[in-house]
């Protein structure tokens, strides 16, 4: 008998998450998309807070309208740049500033944008569950990232942005994992207990 591990069993579950997500009508995600963006006053920060996004890849959901709508409730944006195959740092999205290919198919600012620490974090994922667990992309980078953040005594709130059908039954833990306490979907903002 085959022992499965966490991480097969994770790899599993990102597949099945993903091809729900690509099989969802592209008409249907981007009208889902837009309707996030009503959640922006109860995501949003406050005039100066920092909110950080992200650029959408394939079939995830595109958080440019919600982060239009935070920037007109005051937010500052800022979205991840990749230095290296570990590390993310997030960076100041201003109008008008050039953006550049990040790797992934995502967009980012260069470095002569202005690093920031976000005051709320839209955190992608691949899949999720009614506990707050997350399955990334399998690159950790995010998780390497807030833990760092943390590490500098700082403590954004994380708010996961995913699609229904991508929340899976169970995420299997590793020690690494953060959990992240809320999740907007088209269905709106579930909060978890962590446990």
């Amino acid at each position: 008998m085959t022992l499965i591990t966490k991480r097969d069993l994770k790899k599993k579950l990102r597949l099945e998450a993903l091809a729900r997500r690509d099989a969802l009508d592209e008409i249907w995600r981007i009208e889902a998309s837009l309707n996030l963006a009503q959640q922006a006053d109860v995501l949003a920060p406050g005039t100066g807070g920092v909110v950080s996004g992200f650029w959408p890849m394939r079939s995830e959901v595109d958080t440019r309208p919600l982060m239009a709508a935070l920037r007109d409730r005051g937010a500052r944006l800022c979205l991840p740049a990749i230095l290296d195959r570990t590390t993310i740092i997030f960076r100041e999205m201003v109008r008008g500033a050039p953006m550049l290919d990040m790797g992934f198919g995502t967009q980012g600012p260069g470095s002569e944008a202005q690093e920031l620490t976000p005051d709320l974090m839209l955190v992608p994922l691949a899949a999720f569950d009614a506990r707050g667990h997350r399955i990334g992309y399998g690159a950790g980078y995010y998780d390497r990232a807030i833990a760092r953040i943390h590490a500098a005594g700082r403590s954004p709130r994380l708010v996961g942005i995913a699609f229904d059908v991508q929340e899976v039954a169970e995420v299997p833990e590793e020690p690494h994992d953060v959990i992240i306490p809320e999740i907007l979907t088209e269905s709106g903002l579930r909060r978890f207990t962590p446990g």
